[in-house]
């Protein structure tokens, strides 16, 4: 069960604590005042074990990474990502970094997914990064546009728990793509997602794809879920192929999705109106959970408000724990609500944090 949690929001990254048999406390806040769009948490184990990254937003004085050695207790400045000189005349958007919007450690590795649509790799846990050029200099990247954001922005990472160098990535609006050789190659997998904001003849097009969040299962990696921003979509083939979901009861507009670590067929969303209207469904927050691979839904409502309510939980603001019953749940309103039965009951933990944009367990 975890004992730690960390929740990146728009005034600084908060750190809560668990005692067995008690609840969640905030014991720690770091970077107070400022944007932190992405946190990623302390290494278990290895040459790296402790070590953890907090990428900020600075707005006017750009991106920055911190790295803590300590869990979180102490933080240095370290080197973000950076972009090569963009070549005159070249095509797309400007070759700078805008935000930070993934962090994932693997096989050695850390990967930084950003905005404009660029992959990063560490080879030294953050001290130094690589533009991942063989994805950037694809032709395919000139047709990715911003969704939510005015440039394409790389926002889910999912690599494979018992294949070194095989990932997948998502791309708002750029489909879905996988490496299997450590990114040395890539091919674009999003193949039967549909995007009916695009003109009839593009809709099924795989690189115009607006997923909204990718999730991976830990213990059968070839089942993904997939919040797109038309609805929800599976795969149980490592994302050659995708089949749209359409049993959810609310709707099926939304931002996140959480997989269990250790049943493929059980995953939780949180539905919106739709992209017009990003509120909850008849003003009250649900959490939909299937069990059985999408043929079915619940709604999970107790202790979530019912009635005006105004809050949007963003990609990265619902998580699992390793035991798929933990639970943490963030909003752009600032409420911050736990669960440990796998939603079916869920606790207020904050009523008075910033917007939160990323909620990660350690």
């Amino acid at each position: 069960m975890p004992r730690r949690a960390w929740v990146a929001t728009r005034k600084g990254l908060i750190e809560l604590h668990r005692a067995p048999g008690q609840a969640w406390q905030i014991v720690r806040t770091s970077f107070l005042g400022d944007p932190v769009s992405m946190v990623l948490p302390p290494q278990p184990d290895g040459p790296h074990r402790g070590r953890m990254l907090a990428a900020l937003n600075l707005g006017h004085f750009g991106v920055k990474l911190h790295a803590s050695d300590d869990e979180g207790l102490s933080w240095t400045e370290v080197a973000a990502p950076t972009y090569p000189p963009q070549p005159e005349g070249a095509a797309g958007p400007p070759w700078k970094l805008v935000l930070v919007w993934a962090l994932e450690a693997a096989s050695g590795a850390v990967w930084a997914g950003t905005l404009p649509g660029g992959l990063f790799r560490s080879a030294d846990f953050g001290r130094s990064w690589q533009l991942v050029d063989s994805l950037w200099q694809r032709p395919e990247r000139l047709e990715w546009f911003g969704g939510g954001y005015d440039v394409p922005g790389i926002h889910s990472i999912c690599p494979h728990p018992q294949r070194a160098g095989e990932l997948l990535i998502g791309i708002s609006c750029g489909g879905a793509w996988t490496t299997r050789d450590d990114g040395a190659t890539w091919a674009l997998t999003a193949q039967g997602m549909r995007a009916t904001f695009m003109p009839p003849e593009r809709v099924e097009d795989g690189n115009i794809q607006d997923p909204h969040c990718i999730a991976r299962c830990a213990a059968a990696p070839e089942v993904l879920w997939c919040q797109h921003h038309n609805g929800i979509w599976r795969s149980v083939d490592a994302g050659a192929s995708w089949q749209e979901v359409t049993s959810a009861p609310k709707s099926s507009f939304g931002f996140t999705v959480a997989v269990h670590p250790h049943d493929p067929d059980t995953a939780w969303f949180v539905p919106a109106v739709a992209d017009q209207q990003r509120v909850p469904v008849d003003g009250a927050l649900v959490v939909h959970r299937t069990r059985d691979g999408g043929r079915s839904f619940e709604v999970l409502r107790a202790g979530l408000p019912s009635e005006h309510c105004y809050d949007l939980v963003y990609r990265h603001g619902l998580a699992v724990g390793h035991d798929g019953r933990t639970m943490m749940m963030g909003s752009t309103t600032g409420n911050l609500w736990s669960s440990s039965d796998g939603g079916e009951h869920w606790h207020t933990v904050s009523q008075t944090l910033p917007q939160i944009y990323t909620v990660r367990f350690g």
